[in-house]
């Protein structure tokens, strides 16, 4: 019996699979989140030194090598160089205690956490669509949007080095159906960028401030070219829903002020991916609700 039989007549294993494939991921997600924002900020550096004809500058940034896999992954206190065995997926962590073994810096949380809601997430997807094409694209989508969620909330931006080629990406999955049929895809990525750009506009027209960034805009174009058009008006409502409780809660609680910013993409990501799993349900019950079904 080949392995893709083995899981399709065990769907316990097809989940557990999954759940350790989005475990490593998620030490990958990590290196994503931590390091791409690094990334893009040396490359913005590099273009302005450019630009301004600093040749010392430029030549400094050209000669530095950094990106997702080199150099070798560091303490970011003390930069030594991390052991294999210490990287493993929240095994590492528990091994060190949650300190680094040359200067006992306190490792943050949010390593291992993202590698347990990545696997967690994983399992979730594998567990609603079964083992398949269906399944293999949503775990994409998964990595793509805890990783934005992520970036998002340490950093206030949403990479274009993943929102966009993750547009295409869906659309190129829904050209045989997967998620959407491929014309409400094209609607979808098309309307999410624009009902977006509108409310920025509005918003900045009537308040002379801007609401949100340009990478929400790209977001829900992301999320419309995976789950269709059909989505967006959902997507938004839940999002802004959840962003203005949280808003409100947090500061009425005093964790921030009033007029503080918070970041919108993961309120846009965790929509999306609830959405993912029970977008049909919750459609198919709106329109029985509202008469649309029998």
């Amino acid at each position: 019996m080949t392995l893709p039989q083995l899981l399709s007549v065990h769907p316990a294993a097809c989940v557990a699979l999954a759940a350790l494939v989005g475990l490593i991921g998620g030490s990958f997600l990590n290196v994503v989140v931590f390091r791409l924002p690094r990334i893009l900020e040396r490359e913005w550096q590099w273009e302005a030194a450019e630009r301004s004809g600093d040749v010392e500058a430029s030549s400094h940034f050209a000669g530095q090598r950094f990106g997702l896999a080199t150099p070798r992954s560091r303490c970011p206190a003390c930069a030594v160089p991390i052991r294999p065995l210490d990287i493993l997926p929240v095994l590492g962590y528990l091994r060190l205690r949650g300190r680094c073994r040359a200067c006992d810096w306190k490792i943050p949380l949010r390593y291992p956490a993202i590698e347990v809601s990545s696997a967690l997430a994983a399992g979730i997807v594998a567990w609603h669509f079964g083992c398949g094409a269906p399944m293999a694209s949503a775990l994409l989508l998964t990595f793509a949007l805890l990783a934005l969620a992520c970036i998002d909330l340490e950093t206030g931006l949403l990479p274009d080095a993943i929102t966009l080629p993750f547009l295409w990406l869906g659309l190129a999955i829904n050209l045989f159906g997967v998620h959407a049929a491929l014309p409400s895809a094209v609607m979808g990525a098309i309307a999410g960028y624009g009902i977006l750009w509108v409310v920025f506009h509005a918003f900045r027209v009537v308040t002379g401030k801007e609401g949100m960034g340009h990478g929400d805009f790209k977001l829900l174009a992301m999320l419309g070219a995976w789950l269709g058009w059909q989505a967006l008006p959902l997507l938004v409502l839940l999002s802004s829903a959840a962003a203005l409780v949280v808003g409100l809660g947090s500061a009425a609680l005093g964790w921030r002020q009033r007029s503080s910013p918070i970041p919108f993409g993961p309120f846009l990501a965790a929509a999306g991916w609830l959405y993912l799993l029970f977008g049909d349900s919750w459609t198919s019950a709106y329109l029985e609700w509202i008469g649309a079904l029998p």
